[in-house]
Formats: C-alpha cells, sequence, structure tokens
C-alpha cells in the first residue's frame, strides 16, 4: 500500500498537466484490463450460481416486469462457452434421481462402487496375503485372505476358464437350479427365489447350506444384482434383511454375507493373442457363528476340494446351451458407463452423503449438498484475501487480520 501512495504523489508532482493524465492513465490501465476480461468472462461464462442468486433476492425483478432492466447480453462467439457447472448439475440432479430409484432396490450403486474399488484394489483395506495356487488343465486358480479389525476373514480368488466367454460363466453362477442338481456346489440344498425386479434383474434369494456335522444348517437371504460395464460383469450377492420368512434356531440364519464376482474376457494362456478365456475375481466373506480360527482351518482344507468341481459343472453347463429356467434375471442386467463409476467416485455421491429431500440429519439441520457452484465463492474469498495481503506491507499482524476476517466468511461457527 506503501508503494502505492508513494507512486501516486510522485505522479501528481509531475510539472506538466498532460505527463500526469498520461502516467495516471498507465498507472491504472492492468486495472481496467481486469475489468474488461471479468466482463468478457462473465458474458461468456453465466455461472448458474450467480443467476440463481440473484434471482433467489429478487434482484432486477421489479425492472424486468416494467422492461426497465438491462437486456441479455451477447454471447462473443470468438470465446468458448464455459458451462463446466451446468453440465456438473445436470449430472448431480440425474445421480439424485437414480439414486432415489436405486435405494428401492436390495442391491444398490453403492454396493457396485464397493465391489469395483476391491477389483481395482483402492479400498483402501488391509494388505492381501497369498494362500494357494493351483491349476488344471483348462482351469487356474489363486487365492489370497486377509484380516480386517472388527470383520470376519475376507478371501479374493482369480480363476481363469479356459474357453468360456463371461456370458456363460455369469448364467452359471447364477443358476440355482443347475447348482443343486448338478451338485458341483453341494453344500447348497435350498433355494427360493423371494423377489425379483424385471427392470433391473435385482432379485432376493433364500438359500439353505449344509455344513458339517458339528454344526447346523444355515440359511441365507441374499440379494443380487449384475452390472454390465462395457462387457465387464459385477456381479454382487450379498445378505439383506427380510421379513417374509421368520427367523428360526434351526437352520441358522447368516447375517453378514458377501459374495460378489467380476467376470470378463481375459487371453488365453496359450498366447494366441485371442480373449478366450475367461477371468473371474471373487470376494468373499461371511460371519457363519463359528470361531473364526476354526472356519480359517477347515476353509483351507475344503477350498480347492470345493473350486475344482466348478470347472466340470462349468462344462457341463455349457454342453446343456439353455439356462435352467427361461428368461433367467442373469440376463438382465444395468448396462453402465465409466462415467457412473466416476460420478459415485465424486464425495457428492457417496450414499452416505445423499439424503432424500427434506430429510434432517442428527443435530435436526437438512443436509445440503456442496457442489463446485457453491464452492467457488469461498475460492474466490481465499484468493482475493491472499491477493490483498500479499499487496500490504504493513507486517504479519495485517495479513494475520486478513486472514483471520476471510475465514470466518468462509468456514463460518456452528452455533452449539
Amino acid at each position: 500500500m506503501a508503494w502505492v501512495l508513494n507512486s501516486i504523489m510522485e505522479i501528481l508532482n509531475r510539472p506538466n498537466t498532460w505527463r500526469i493524465v498520461s502516467d495516471l492513465l498507465l498507472f491504472v490501465s492492468p486495472i481496467w484490463l481486469a475489468v474488461f476480461i471479468g466482463l468478457l468472462v462473465g458474458w461468456t461464462w453465466k455461472p448458474d450460481w450467480a443467476v440463481e442468486f440473484l434471482n433467489r433476492n429478487g434482484v432486477g425483478s421489479e425492472n424486468k416486469v416494467l422492461g426497465l432492466g438491462p437486456q441479455p447480453l451477447p454471447t462473443w462467439r470468438f470465446l468458448p462457452k464455459c458451462d463446466f457447472w451446468k453440465q456438473r448439475e445436470e449430472k448431480s440432479e440425474l445421480r439424485l434421481e437414480e439414486d432415489k430409484n436405486d435405494k428401492k432396490l436390495a442391491v444398490t450403486g453403492a454396493d457396485l462402487l464397493h465391489l469395483y474399488r476391491l477389483v481395482e484394489e483402492t479400498d483402501e483395506g488391509p494388505t492381501w496375503h497369498h494362500m494357494m495356487d493351483r491349476s488344471l488343465p483348462n482351469m487356474s486358480y489363486q487365492a489370497w485372505r486377509r484380516e480386517p479389525e472388527n470383520s470376519p476373514t475376507q478371501y479374493r480368488s482369480r480363476t481363469v476358464f479356459e474357453n468360456a466367454t463371461p456370458e456363460q460363466v455369469r448364467d452359471f453362477f447364477w443358476d440355482d437350479e443347475f447348482r443343486i442338481s448338478n451338485k458341483w456346489d453341494d453344500m447348497l440344498i435350498h433355494y427360493q427365489i423371494l423377489e425379483e425386479c424385471r427392470n433391473t434383474g435385482t432379485m432376493i434369494v433364500h438359500w439353505v447350506r449344509k455344513f458339517p456335522f458339528f454344526c447346523s444348517d444355515r440359511e441365507y437371504i441374499i440379494g443380487r444384482r449384475i452390472w454390465n460395464l462395457e462387457g465387464t460383469y459385477y456381479c454382487v450377492t450379498k445378505a439383506v434383511p427380510c421379513s417374509v420368512i421368520q427367523r428360526r434356531n434351526k437352520p441358522r440364519r447368516v447375517d453378514v454375507y458377501f459374495s460378489s464376482w467380476c467376470i470378463r474376457a481375459v487371453d488365453s494362456r496359450r498366447s494366441d493373442g485371442r480373449k478366450t478365456a475367461c477371468e473371474v475375481m471373487l470376494f468373499h466373506y461371511e460371519d457363519m457363528g463359528i470361531p473364526k480360527e476354526i472356519a480359517k482351518l477347515g476353509i483351507r482344507q475344503g477350498m480347492w476340494g470345493c473350486v475344482k468341481r466348478i470347472e466340470p459343472g462349468l462344462r457341463a453347463y455349457q454342453l446343456a446351451c439353455l439356462p435352467s429356467r427361461p428368461d433367467p434375471l442373469s440376463q438382465i442386467n444395468t448396462k453402465i458407463k465409466q462415467e457412473y463409476i466416476t460420478s459415485f467416485e465424486d464425495d457428492r455421491y457417496m450414499e452416505e452423503d445423499v439424503t432424500t429431500e427434506g430429510s434432517e440429519s442428527e443435530d435436526g439441520e437438512s443436509k445440503r449438498k456442496v457442489g463446485p457452484a457453491q464452492k467457488l465463492p469461498k475460492i474466490l474469498l481465499i484468493g482475493g484475501a491472499m491477493v490483498l495481503a500479499c499487496s500490504l506491507d504493513q507486517g504479519l499482524l495485517t495479513k494475520a487480520v486478513i486472514f483471520g476476517v476471510a475465514r470466518r466468511f468462509v468456514w463460518p461457527r456452528k452455533r452449539v
């Protein structure tokens, strides 16, 4: 500030009036240039948050009625129109509408995101430890496990089937009738479809599985749904609440259950350069109600015995050609693109942050979604405070006061 005042006084002390005027014009020219650029940006950008602010406060409404208000400024064609925020807000409205419909289903987009992060290893969970590496002539199998805190042991496996398509493997794992009749999964002794959605392929199924003689049988109420991401199938199966079937002592119900697959075509290990093989990434954990160490030992001892029965069962399913029931729900998938996953990755669309309109949080205040348009004024306020503080030569105290005032506007304290 002292430098600015000294410069102005030096200009005013010029002996020639014309020299004073020319120097003053030259001195303020950067300011006028900034104003001109701001007008151009305002004409071409038109952010929705600013228009909404003016409309909410009634600015110019009376003049518009009388026809005296300013007319809309023309858009300059040689400057690109920046409608980034408008596109993001349109996507947010579409995303919220999908969330409202999605929440009515047993398996939602949040479950898809959980499986996707497990596949991509971006779930920030504990490290996976290798357990097993086995193979058959037309199948290879690898398994890992990890032990999160306050959660059952989690298992991950990668199985590659030669000469199989993702669609065949998808239908094979979803076909419970064939699973029982072929007995490739000899633990499943009963299944019943309780609910199904023919639009999304979502279903709720009742399972009863046979356990060893020292344990009672277990029953599962599971929700299922499949997403098709550009030829890769994300098949989610998880335990869901259900009031149709009452809880009993035997079989014992399993409330914590997650067993989901990512199925996609991969190159054959024959190195012929063709995607004639199918990869299945399985993620599984459940609380069977038995001691953790005993469950780990039993799974480790019986894992390969169960897995190696899958391959002959799949080949028998391929020979049968058709699913066990007409119009199977495994063929009704929710088709999505990568942008759908990206929108869920944004914190604004995380399920815990999305609330129904009018719903209230624990402290009684309605939650409001904060989008980029609402964050922009804060960014401009912080940037303006930084420029003002750096232009003043009055010591650290002045700068601290400026930043303190800006902070009170950007992050106001909540009243208790």
